[in-house]
């Protein structure tokens, strides 16, 4: 029988994850964290709203995210959120959850379907109005931006240190990367 000797690879292919600075921004590859998305049942929205209340889980309204200790999340669509844990206590996100939702929503694990850059600086609406066209002149904490970044669906999560989280397709990662270090070249 052959041996397998398989190890886990960043979205961006690596061993672990890649941080470049450009003057004053950092964009971190973040792979810490667990994803699952939950959705609502038929007619079961009040039954996820109670399970995720007694859980502690917050579930943000439309344009919005709630963090967490250990539950996090953000809105996806209507009835639709992601739920983010640390993969070091929660790396079986939906065997975590499944006990407290049920049958009263559908949860599908998402944490190598997607890529998340954590992008901090200053002047971050200056790089961001060069990758989209989400408002962040006019963002807070505790949004959840859904937008479109060189064509890739694309969430933007404003964090309350001034940060933003960039969550797209992890089979798109490297163009995302790209397009985020490119503008932050043009800019600084």
């Amino acid at each position: 029988m052959p041996e397998h000797s398989l190890k886990p690879l960043t979205p961006l292919g690596h061993e672990s994850p890649e941080t470049v600075t450009l003057g004053p921004v950092t964009i971190a590859e973040v792979v810490d964290i667990a994803l699952a998305s939950l959705a609502v049942r038929a007619g079961r929205g009040g039954d996820v709203a109670t399970a995720a209340r007694k859980a502690g889980i917050a579930l943000p309204p439309p344009g919005h995210a709630a963090a967490g200790d250990p539950w996090s999340a953000f809105w996806m669509g209507p009835e639709m959120w992601m739920i983010a844990a640390p993969c070091s206590t929660h790396e079986d996100i939906v065997a975590a959850l499944k006990p407290v939702f049920g049958d009263a929503a559908s949860l599908t694990e998402q944490t190598d379907a997607w890529a998340r850059f954590r992008v901090t600086g200053r002047d971050l609406p200056r790089l961001f109005e060069r990758l989209c066209g989400a408002d962040l002149d006019r963002a807070s904490g505790g949004q959840a931006i859904r937008t479109t970044i060189e064509h890739l669906g694309a969430f933007l999560l404003v964090r309350e240190d001034g940060a933003i989280d960039v969550l797209s397709a992890r089979s798109s990662a490297a163009s995302l990367h790209h397009a985020i270090i490119a503008a932050a070249k043009s800019v600084f």
